[in-house]
Order: C-alpha cells, then structure tokens, then sequence
C-alpha cells in the first residue's frame, strides 16, 4: 500500500485550480500545457467526467479523435445525463467515420430524451444508408476486423527474441487494423523505448492506458518514459496509478524512487526505494536509488555504504560505481574517488559520459599537467566525431539581419551557469540576437521561468539521442551554436561533433578545452587565458574586453554588515567551496596561516558538512595538516539568502587550488567580503584571478603559496584596512565590468558577429 503521508489526495479546491488553469490553457490554444493538466486529472481522478470530456475534446480539435473518443466515452459513462456529453462523443464517432456506432448512440440518446435540432444535425451527418437507425441496444464502436489472436502472438514472439524494429512493424500495422486495441499500442511504445525513441514513444504508450486503464505494467512503461522526458509529474501520477491497480509491484516503487529523486524530494524517494527493496530484497536498481536518495539528503557516509554493499554482489555494476565515485569526491576522498572511476573505465572504455566525467575530475587535481589533461580531451573529442556524422551544410542566411543563436545548456536554473547568464540576457539587444534555449535537463524553478523570457524559442533535447538531437538543432537554422557545459553535468558535447550549426563556441559552464574539433571558438579573457596557454585548447581562443564572466547580483540580499572581526573575538577565514576543492594542499597551505595567527578561525560550509561521517573524515584530514578541529567550524547547505547573510561572520575568504571558487567568489564580493586567490597556470586555476582583475582587486591575487601566505596574515593583521575595503567594496563591484551588464552585452554582442564575419560559410549553405 502507498504511504498515505506521501501520496497525499488532491484537495476539491486543489482539483479546481488545475482544471481552471488546464481550461485556461485550452481556450487559449495551448495544446500541450492542456493535456498535460488534463491527463494528471484523469490519472489521479479517473471520475471526474469533465477533465475526460475536454481531453477527448482537446484531442478532436488537434486531428487525434480516435485518441479521444475512449476519453469522449468515459466522460458519458460517468455522467449520461449530461447532453454535452452525448453530442461530444457523437461527434467524435462521426470524424472518426465510425457511422454505425454513431447511428447506435445517436438512437440511445433519443432513448434518454435527446431530441431537437442538434441531434437531427448529427443525424444529418451520416451516410444515406444509416440515416434512420433502428432502435436496437448500443453497440461497441469496434471496427469490423479479423480476430487479432495470431497477430498477438507473433507479436509477442518478436519482442521475446528482441527484435524490435520488427515489433515496431507489425505493431504499427495492427494499431491501424485494430486501432482501439491497447496491446499493439503498449507492444509499440515499448519496441520504440528499447530502440532509444523515447519522444516517439510517448503518445502510444499513452494511447494504450487510455484503452487499458487497468494494465498497471502500462502505466509503469509510461511514467519511466515520462520521466526520461523530464515529464516527473506526469511520470509520478502514472507510476502512482501502476502502484494503485498494483499494490505490491516493487519496479514501479523502484521507479517512483527514481523520479522523486530527480524532483529532489529525497525522504519520499527513500520510502519508496526501501519499499521496493521489502518486496524484492535483492533488487539492485532500487539500492542504487536508495543510494542516491541518501546522497540527495547529504548522507554521504549511507550513501557510500550502499553503493559498497551493491558493488560486493555486483562488483561490475557500472552505475554503482561511478555513483560512488561522486560520494567519494563530495567528500573530498579524490585519490579513492579515482580508482573505481579506473574501474568503472576498464568495464566501459568507450563510454562518452565516463570519459567527461573524468575529464571533470581530472581538474582537482594539481598532479595532472596540463599536457595530459589535454591529450585526454583530445581522445574524447576524437571519439565524439567517428561516432558522429557532420553536417556539411545550413539553411541559414549568410547575411542575416539578426544572428539566430543556440545555446545548449542543463543549467538554466539556480545553477552558477544560470547566475551568471540572467544578468546578460537582461541587456541582449533582440534587434541583433535572436536566442533558442537547447534544454538538456528537465529541471526547473523560479530562475528558469525568469530565464526563459529572454528567448525567442526554448526547445527540449532531453531524451533525444544525439542523432535526434542533432537533426533537431540543425533545422533550426541556427548561426552560431554555443555549448554552456563543456564537461560538467548534463553536457551534450558528443551534438556538437555532427555539427548541427555551422559555427560553434564554448562558453561560460566549462574552464578549459572540450578536446572537440567541432567547437570552433572558446570566449575567454586574457587574465584567465593568457595566449601561451593557447596550445592546450582545440577552439581558437577569442577574447572578451574585460572579462569572460558577467556576475548577476543576487536580487534580495542582505546590506553589507561591518567587519566582524572589530568585535574583538578574533579574525575569521572562510571558505564555501565544495570538499573536492579542499585538497591536502590546500589545508597545509591553510594550516600554515592558522598557525601564524593563533586567534583565526576557519569556517567550512558546503552542501554535505550536515552529514557526521563526513564531518569526522575532514576532522582526521585537518589533523594530519596540523590544524586543530577546534579552530575550524563546520556548517551544512543552507538556503542562499541565508547563506549570503552569514557573509555578517566571516572577515577573509581564502580561495581553493587549482580548483578555485566562482560563484562563491563573486557572492562574496557582493556582501563586501574580500577573496584571496592562488594565480595558476591554467583557465581554471586562474578563475579567481579574472574575476577579482574585474572586480579591481588585483592586491588580492597571489603569485606563489608563500605570497598567499603572506598575503593572509597581513590583511588579517590590518583591520582598519580591511574593515574600509568591506565598506564600499559593493559599490566598487557593482560598478565594475564583473556587474556590468549592459557593457558585457554589447561586447558579447560584438564578439558573436564578428566571429560569423570571420567564421561563416559563404553562400550559409555549406562549410
């Protein structure tokens, strides 16, 4: 049975409010934000006879009847003394030329008093031979076919050996021949799902719970497809329906788990997850989910042990390693972290995702030379194009008005990414740049809806193969394409290498090279990326004015607090930087400042310090640099608002390397509190150089660990210095090329036009 707790039923209001809205979606054409609500109503509340009556209106009115008319007849079911309901349903039968069973029904509702013009309208409509019904019982509207029986069969048969394109044939052929049977419907949707089609096979999927309500395997193949969409609310109430006809089917809990944990809902996620495992102890796919449920709640150390105890009994499951290999790095285990990823690369030397993802990784560690991260780079990128076929040719104008502009991004949303890129958007002149937003994650929230009113198109690629993908950006019609990930989560690097626009840049999301031959230009500054560095890159490097980086205010922020280490308890050193980023090296540079000012403190405080484990390893970790525990305070993630507020307690923010802060950095900055940084060779360890250069702190920047050293324990001992930077650095920011977005636009604007002058085809028809 369902937790009652987390599958609470819908309020009468609450069912209200989204029939209105879905009404209100309706009328105004907007077909599929309708059926979406529409269809959530009928799943969680399969009586309400008005939510069924639109849907098959809706689906009428977009050339889908025979979709419709199963929704048309179960709103007439549950409510026959409706009249709309009669003529809605006739209606339906007649466009869908089912004339006997129109004739039939129009009888039966003269049999319930339905009389008048409009019945005599519809009766018009039939052909001359049916005109006048006789009064016999209703029939069911099924086309007069052959039993389907041998059909059913074979079909089976087929997806038994596995063959699906043949499924796909045959299952296509009996949908039309026995259009309101839902087996062939179901048999096709899946045939389409094994065959990485999942966009293709939504709506048979969906057309078969219409005409089996009742198959609870239907519901399930349809919620694990909605989800691979990113539909999750769809996909939770069809995995709840599944649950509901089948109480006991731990693969839909297994998938319920799933999808709470992309919606970020990680205690429900735990339930279901621990509820499949009760009915199927040894399910490894729901301890995987239990797994990540645990890491969601930022308990690491659960976590971890999960993923171990899977690994001992399936020791090749690649899943389970590479999650593990995520706690491992969150937790700021690197050298652990690397050895299953070696693993992991053992069972899949050729896997895209693994690759990147230790491309990633591979930037927290100061022991690789940028030489060997490269030449990796390069062997992604060489793989990425023998998989890919190039287009050779567009159909954008060579001489456009305004430049069409791709941006392909899993990070519109509170994410650095979608930080730093609102404040931009904001000053894009429309008259130059039309936007296209190429979604490939599914997530969204208040930044996203902001976001999202800064482009003229916003397109999702989530659950498109890179083929499909590929295609879909290239009709566009694109000019430019620019990746905003390079190969941090959610990336699609391996489109790029089809080339589906003929000009593409990196930007943004990524420091250093995607190893792709594709990717035609890398937008850099030249703080960050001086030209000696250039060899390391694929992309030719263009230079923005000023910097790469354009910071978004946070909207509602505290005022700057004074410093509070006038207070007289002594100075406080922070960092907000993830533990990955705090390496041993890190931590003896840091002991080595704690040392020097014996009445410093260190504050810690990143998303997974809540959990004790992970908390006591650290503990260990600063021990052995020689720092004392005592000194160092530990604090968990916390709301952002919160988390700028608590800028009020720290003095100094001391910068991580190689892998410097960010956004971090720039929040900081805002809420008048100075960073000091560790100049490295590379983009990204030069992060935090090009970002305070901007700013106009280039007196916090250090060259040499001894400088940072040095640097540290001089502006501690400084505080009246200190406390009068604190009081007008926000000024000082805000007015600086890190905020200025209107100036930053126009360059950016600039950039991407002379990068098509130089770069286009010259007829814009091919390459």
């Amino acid at each position: 049975m369902l937790d009652a707790q987390s599958n609470p039923p819908l309020d009468t209001s609450m069912t209200d409010d989204i029939f209105s809205q879905a009404t209100s979606y309706h009328q105004a054409g907007r077909w599929k934000e309708a059926e979406s609500l529409y269809l959530s109503l009928v799943q969680t509340h399969p009586n309400q006879a008005d939510a069924h009556h639109n849907l098959g209106v809706l689906y009428m009115q977009t050339g889908q009847t025979l979709v419709g008319l199963p929704y048309l007849k179960a709103a007439l079911q549950l409510t026959p003394s409706n009249p709309q309901y009669w003529i809605s349903y006739i209606n339906g039968l007649l466009q869908a030329g089912e004339h006997p069973a129109a004739r039939e029904m129009i009888a039966e509702g003269r049999r319930h008093g339905l009389n008048g013009p409009v019945m005599a309208s519809l009766e018009s409509q039939l052909p001359a031979a049916l005109a006048h019904p006789r009064a016999n019982p209703v029939a069911k509207h099924t086309p007069s076919v052959k039993n389907p029986q041998k059909e059913l069969k074979q079909l089976v048969d087929l997806f038994d050996q596995g063959k699906f394109p043949q499924v796909e044939a045959l299952a296509r052929r009996m949908t039309k021949n026995f259009p309101l049977h839902g087996f062939p419907w179901k048999a096709l949707g899946v045939a389409l799902k094994m065959q990485q089609r999942g966009a293709e096979a939504l709506e048979p999927m969906r057309q078969a719970v219409r005409l089996q309500p009742q198959d609870a395997e239907g519901h399930h193949n349809l919620a694990t497809t909605l989800r691979e969409l990113g539909f999750y609310r769809e996909a939770e109430a069809s995995c709840r329906q599944a649950l509901l006809l089948k109480p006991q089917y731990a693969e839909a809990y297994n998938s319920l788990g799933n999808i709470l944990n992309d919606q970020g809902r990680f205690g429900e996620a735990e339930n279901a997850c621990r509820q499949a495992l009760i009915l199927k102890p040894l399910s490894a796919g729901a301890s995987l989910n239990l797994g990540n449920a645990l890491k969601g709640q930022g308990r690491l150390r659960e976590a971890e042990n999960c993923y171990r105890q899977l690994l001992e009994t399936h020791p090749n499951f690649f899943e389970a390693l590479g999650n593990l290999v995520n706690v491992l790095g969150n937790e700021g285990r690197v050298d652990e972290a690397e050895t299953f990823y070696r693993r992991a690369i053992l069972l899949r030397p050729d896997d895209l995702t693994l690759l990147s993802n230790l491309l990633f990784g591979m930037n927290y560690r100061a022991d690789y030379g940028q030489k060997e991260c490269f030449l990796r780079a390069l062997e992604y990128g060489q793989a990425a194009t023998q998989r890919a076929k190039p287009f050779s040719s567009w159909g954008c104008s060579a001489s456009p008005e305004r430049l069409r502009v791709g941006i392909v991004s899993g990070d519109l949303r509170k994410h650095p990414v979608g930080y730093f890129l609102e404040n931009i958007l904001q000053k894009i002149d429309r008259r130059h740049l039309s936007l296209v937003a190429l979604l490939t994650h599914a997530g969204s929230d208040d930044v996203t809806e902001r976001l999202r009113q800064y482009f003229d198109d916003w397109i999702d690629l989530c659950g498109v193969d890179d083929a499909g993908a590929a295609k879909r950006i290239h009709d566009e019609n694109l000019h430019l394409l620019i990746d905003l990930s390079g190969h941090t989560e959610f990336n699609r690097l391996p489109v790029f290498a089809w080339r589906p626009a003929p000009v593409q840049l990196a930007w943004l999301g990524y420091f250093a090279s995607t190893g792709l031959a594709e990717m035609d230009y890398l937008l850099a500054d030249r703080v960050g990326l001086p030209v000696a560095q250039q060899e390391f890159f694929t992309e030719k490097i263009w230079y923005l004015p000023d910097t790469r980086l354009c910071f978004t205010p946070p909207a509602e922020s505290p005022e700057v607090s004074t410093l509070p280490a006038l207070k007289g308890d002594g100075l406080t050193f922070a960092s907000f930087q993830v533990l990955a980023k705090i390496t041993d090296q890190v931590l003896s540079l840091w002991g080595t400042i704690l040392a020097a000012l014996p009445s410093a403190r260190l504050r810690l405080q990143n998303e997974f310090l809540a959990d004790a484990g992970v908390q006591e390893n650290l503990k260990e970790r600063l021990l052995a640099q020689g720092i004392d525990p005592s000194r160092v305070l530990m604090y968990g993630v916390m709301p952002r608002e919160q988390y700028l507020a608590v800028h009020a307690e720290v003095d100094i923010i001391l910068d991580t390397f190689p892998y410097p802060g960010g956004t971090t950095t720039c929040e900081a900055l805002w809420m008048g509190v100075p960073t000091l940084t560790l100049l490295g060779e590379t983009l990204l360890s030069r992060q935090g150089a090009s970002l305070l250069s901007a700013a106009g702190l280039q007196n916090w920047i250090a060259e040499t660990p001894n400088e940072y050293i040095a640097k540290a324990c001089s502006y501690a001992n400084a505080l009246s210095d200190l406390a009068h930077l604190r009081s007008g650095l926000r000024r000082q920011v805000a007015a600086s090329p890190l905020c200025d977005a209107e100036r930053f636009a126009r360059n950016f604007e600039q950039a991407l036009w002379e990068i098509w002058r130089r770069s286009a085809p010259i007829s814009g028809a091919s390459r």
